[in-house]
């Protein structure tokens, strides 16, 4: 369709609306219906243009891998949540853990084994320093911070065996796809790794809450765990922990090591069989089959290592369903982006923006992204939302102000990661609030100002970077 204003049309109601209801999934869903009526205005026309847009993408054979891998690896997480693996962990890591130091240093460490998704981390790792608390000296908001800062931060910085690659890789192919552009969505999300300045910036915060920046003694601080709190079992803090579930630590390494392993392997595997070298192997690899590949093989594994343990199949089947079923909301999620992305698409949302987008300096385009979408996440409070929402705008704006992709690109992903981390509505804060008793909006407020901090430094990062690139 030629390009018009009614191209932005589900815009206007997509953002304003998952404002208003602090929900995404509702303004996403309007935007996609408006603009299916666009396209088809007729009484059933618009409804049935919605489902043709929806169901055409959820036939695409790169879109329902991605949908196999997010409902396999929170399937397997939960088989590892009901086999005690996560209590097994903390349990063996709080016997040998005896100071601040350690404390904090096990917290950096265990990333490289918990980095899959930021509520894994957060339940394997807030329970040991909760359980330490009185060892470690701190208040209990900078503890959340700290971890937090580990969790969402590092895992949009890794390219494999999470539970955010194979969405962002998605949201990317969605957005290169509508303007017409042949490029490896991967490969694209792996040069734009380097220019996530907002999860840089806040890891380097972290590391120097962690290490340098001493803290005043605990005392009557609102934000720290009462004393009586602190008598609490902190086996009560989270399900995974519950003294009702076996320790047994290595049901959460043997899944752990196999997922990395086989997908490491499995990528040069794909590549090699291309015919090139070990190091462009990786390179040339189909990565996400890679990974829906090494997944199911580990999934089957880890199962057949939990019968050995006389774990009930039936208990294992439920608990794999149950934990797929928790990420069914972003499935939903990410069918309504790729319907509205094929809406907006046929609507001309790329001809309107390139055609009216040339007042704005390309040395701005990169910044501007950010903050806008750094406030669309904050109030929604959903990274995944955010990105769904902006990464096509951002693709549009760089083609039209000939700008880097992967600048752009990791600006859309920056900004969704400071709504993750800073908005009070976003499953991390509640998450690590509820595991360390802390209040939500009193936590949420002592993060925000190192958050608006990093936000700005991050806004000049894109300006100074944009200009030299």
């Amino acid at each position: 369709m030629e390009s018009s204003w009614l191209a932005i049309v589900p815009f206007l109601f997509v953002i304003p609306i998952a404002i208003y209801t602090k929900q995404v999934l509702p303004g996403l869903f309007v935007g996609l219906l408006v603009g299916s009526y666009l396209i088809e205005p007729t009484f059933l026309g618009g409804v049935q243009a919605m489902f043709v847009y929806v169901v055409q993408a959820l036939i695409d054979p790169n879109n329902i891998k991605i949908i196999v891998f997010l409902y396999s690896f929170s399937g397997l997480v939960g088989m590892v949540k009901v086999t005690g693996g996560i209590r097994g962990f903390v349990e063996k890591a709080a016997e040998r853990i005896h100071t601040r130091k350690q404390a904090l240093v096990l917290t950096y460490v265990s990333t490289i084994g918990t980095f899959s998704a930021p509520t894994f981390r957060f339940v394997t790792i807030a329970p040991i320093m909760r359980a330490l608390l009185k060892r470690v000296r701190m208040t209990t908001a900078e503890l959340g911070f700290i971890i937090e800062t580990t969790a969402t931060p590092v895992i949009v910085l890794i390219p494999v065996a999470t539970a955010f690659v194979g969405y962002m890789v998605s949201v990317i192919q969605m957005a290169t796809e509508n303007e017409g552009l042949e490029i490896d969505p991967y490969s694209l999300f792996i040069q734009s790794i380097p220019f996530n300045f907002f999860s840089i910036v806040m890891i380097g915060l972290g590391i120097y809450l962690s290490f340098f920046h001493h803290a005043k003694k605990k005392s009557t601080a609102p934000l720290e765990i009462t004393d009586r709190e602190e008598e609490d079992d902190w086996h009560e803090c989270h399900p995974v922990v519950s003294t009702e579930l076996p320790i047994k630590p290595w049901n959460l390494v043997l899944p752990l090591v196999l997922v990395i392993g086989l997908t490491l392997f499995l990528t040069w595997w794909d590549g090699y069989e291309r015919g090139v070298g070990p190091f462009e192997a990786f390179i040339r690899a189909n990565v996400l089959d890679a990974m829906v590949v090494a997944l199911l093989l580990t999934t089957m594994m880890t199962m057949v290592f939990y019968l050995l343990q006389k774990f009930k199949l039936s208990d294992l089947i439920e608990s794999f369903v149950f934990g797929g079923n928790e990420l069914m909301s972003v499935i939903i999620l990410l069918s309504i982006v790729w319907g509205l992305s094929a809406v907006t698409d046929d609507l001309g949302f790329s001809s309107f923006v390139t055609a009216h987008t040339s007042w704005i300096p390309p040395l701005f385009i990169a910044p501007l992204i950010f903050l806008f979408g750094a406030a669309v996440s904050y109030f929604i409070g959903s990274a995944w939302g955010t990105w769904g929402i902006l990464m096509p705008l951002g693709m549009a704006l760089a083609i039209a102000g000939d700008v880097s992709f992967p600048l752009v690109v990791g600006a859309v992903f920056a900004s969704g990661a400071f709504g993750a981390f800073a908005s009070p509505l976003s499953d991390d804060t509640n998450t690590i609030a509820k595991i360390l008793g802390l209040t939500v909006i009193d936590y949420a407020k002592y993060k925000l100002k190192p958050a608006l901090i990093a936000a700005a430094i991050t806004a000049v990062l894109y300006t100074v970077v944009t200009f030299v690139v």
